[in-house]
């Protein structure tokens, strides 16, 4: 899973919860679609969990940015 990718989803069509579904996260990807996000609240939440590597996939694990050493 790329980080980017899902950054960039995130921004676009985070409100949609197209960053949910690109992460396997289907069932809280549904529940963002129908809410519309909770008038955006949880796509502000996403966004801030993404950029401070903290977001997760359908299996628990961390979705970090490449490190570059």
């Amino acid at each position: 899973m790329n980080w980017l990718t899902l950054l960039l989803l995130s921004i676009f069509l985070g409100i949609f919860g197209i960053d949910r579904f690109y992460a396997g996260r289907i069932g809280t990807g549904i529940l963002k679609l129908i809410t519309g996000s909770f008038c955006g609240v949880w796509w502000i939440i996403d966004l801030v969990l993404i950029l401070t590597d903290k977001f997760k996939d359908s299996r628990g694990n961390v979705i970090r940015r490449e490190s570059r050493a």
